[in-house]
């Protein structure tokens, strides 16, 4: 009876703090699905290895990140994991449960950094001219693609956008993210390729009339992150670039592409949606290795 009452006082603080991410934080969906799974299989560890969630000691927390090593999980598991109880548990300091946070001062393994893959000018060229403006899905294709380079928009955003969130008099596009607006110029290509769409093919795709979304399938409905998805890997197969291309490379590509170019770092963090610099300043270092990569494939003496 006592282990089922701790269970429900468990379930009950992992709501509360669902609704703190949600509401407090303005979290995306896919943090807070993430920090959920690791802080309610953390709980699920202790009930039967060790106290409470809500008693756990640093002790606690580096076993059961030993434990995760232990099973196969990568660095960047733990690390995420790490992030997650601490997020938790200050809350639990915040809302009064807890007079300290056990994670804090726990270190995870070192984890490699990623730079994020980009494109150069001339494969974003390549890229964007493959959807052949022939057909409806041609236009529609085209127009997706040049409006995520010309913004840099996350792809969830690219796919939620309303009709009315697009200014092409004026050449700009209104955008809302993970609890940030945001309004993003246009390039005249860009604006071009969304007029060609917007006044000529999406009447003819759309069935209902109440549909305010901005792009839609075949169908008429929004448009899906699964059908852009295969949309992004159709054309970069038909263009025969290498690299592998994510909705999220064209975002990088924007950013560092700007960059290289003189733009303000500032200027990028708000075009981008970045809440915290740290996030911006990544693309410094993949600038600053594609620059050292130029060097030694030019330089004569290199």
């Amino acid at each position: 009876m006592r282990f089922g009452k701790r269970e429900g006082i468990v379930t009950d603080e992992i709501t509360r703090y669902e609704e703190y991410l949600v509401r407090e934080k303005h979290a995306s969906q896919n943090t807070v699905a993430s920090y959920l799974r690791d802080v309610t299989q953390f709980a699920d560890y202790l009930k039967v290895r060790g106290p409470g969630l809500l008693e756990a000691t640093t002790e606690t927390v580096q076993s059961y990140m030993d434990w995760m090593l232990s099973r196969g999980k990568s660095a960047a598991s733990v690390t995420r994991f790490l992030a997650s109880v601490k997020s938790f548990y200050n809350f639990q300091m915040f809302s009064g449960a807890m007079k300290s946070n056990p994670a804090k001062g726990v270190t995870a393994a070192k984890v490699e950094r990623k730079y994020p893959e980009i494109l150069t000018s001339k494969e974003v060229d390549l890229f964007l001219e493959q959807p052949q403006c022939m057909d409806a899905k041609g236009f529609r294709d085209r127009a997706m693609l040049e409006l995520l380079y010309a913004t840099g928009i996350r792809v969830s955003e690219l796919i939620t956008l309303e009709l009315d969130d697009l200014n092409l008099a004026a050449g700009f596009v209104h955008c809302s993210g993970k609890g940030r607006e945001r309004i993003i110029p246009l390039y005249r290509t860009a604006v071009k390729a969304l007029q060609d769409y917007v006044w000529k093919i999406r009447p003819q795709l759309v069935l209902d009339e109440e549909e305010t979304a901005l792009f839609v399938n075949m169908s008429g409905e929004r448009m899906s992150r699964q059908g852009f998805w295969k949309i992004i890997k159709h054309y970069q197969e038909k263009a025969g670039i290498e690299k592998e291309i994510t909705p999220h490379t064209l975002r990088h590509s924007f950013a560092a592409h700007l960059l290289e170019n003189g733009a303000d770092l500032r200027a990028i963090q708000e075009m981008l949606g970045h809440a915290d610099i740290s996030s911006t300043q990544i693309y410094t270092h993949v600038v600053k290795g594609n620059l050292k990569d130029v060097y030694q494939k030019a330089h004569p003496r290199a």
